[in-house]
């Protein structure tokens, strides 16, 4: 019954996810937080510092704490991590 719940589960603004880094590209990384809902980390809000690279910070496969701020008019999963360290 857990898993259906999480499957029909939508994401909002606010909630704490544990997800996997699914994909990493020059700008952030791709969390899924849900099954089937990935959302974008930000290379700006990985850290409190500067990162100059995503691959110093995470890697595909790796788990991380996110906070969903924000879902726009195209349900797009803005993600930060920096509020949580």
């Amino acid at each position: 019954m857990a898993e259906i719940e999480l499957l029909i589960k939508e994401p909002e603004p606010g909630e704490i996810y544990e997800g996997k880094v699914t994909r990493v590209m020059p700008f952030g990384a791709f969390i899924e937080i849900l099954p089937g809902k990935e959302g974008l980390l930000h290379i700006s809000k990985m850290a409190k510092h500067r990162v100059e690279k995503v691959e110093d910070e995470m890697n595909v496969g790796d788990t991380v704490k996110v906070k969903v701020t924000e879902i726009d008019s195209q349900n797009r999963i803005n993600l930060s991590r920096k509020e949580l360290l």
